[in-house]
């Protein structure tokens, strides 16, 4: 069943809207998937912000035209699956998955906004920390020198109180 005119138009659109806000777009062939595999893919992207869509690839060269990711027509010829991601490493850790547990599902290459990927930049992509873990090694980075300053200016009250203890108990002690 082929497309109308107006309807290949709203797809190109579509795709472009999705583009203008992408970093990163992975391409894979995906000759001989069940659907039901495919689905299970559906669910893993939309669960991590990966936007996938099998199209045509004169509808993608169309909408890849004039945008950071024009270099990507290069790599379009077979049955492709183009994964458009916010987050270049959360979407190259799904696909990068879905590949190993699935050999008809191959990574070609993907683009980062005016610069191609090679399948083994996907790869590298996919093993680095994900954004919030990025996030989260920098604040605790950031956090200890100061929690570490507020350990020792506690410690000059506490150590004063342990001698007013000590001073305390030998008064005490010698009270007794």
């Amino acid at each position: 069943m082929s497309l109308s005119l107006e309807q290949k138009q709203a797809v190109v659109a579509e795709i472009a809207a999705q583009l203008a806000k992408a970093q990163a777009v992975i391409v894979a062939e995906n000759r001989g998937l069940p659907v039901e595999v495919v689905t299970s893919l559906r669910a893993k992207a939309r669960k991590s912000g990966l936007y996938l869509r099998v199209l045509k690839n004169t509808l993608a060269r169309r909408a890849v035209k004039g945008t950071p990711f024009e270099k990507l027509a290069e790599q379009m010829s077979g049955p492709l699956m183009y994964g458009i991601a916010q987050d270049p490493v959360a979407g190259a850790k799904v696909l990068s998955e879905f590949a190993k547990e699935n050999e008809l599902f191959v990574i070609k290459g993907g683009a980062m906004p005016n610069a191609m990927m090679s399948t083994k930049d996907v790869k590298a992509l996919a093993t680095m920390p994900s954004r919030e873990e990025l996030l989260a090694r920098l604040v605790g980075t950031l956090q200890a020198p100061i929690v570490k300053l507020v350990r020792t200016m506690n410690e000059v009250p506490g150590k004063f109180v342990r001698t007013l203890a000590a001073v305390q108990a030998a008064k005490e002690e010698a009270a007794t």
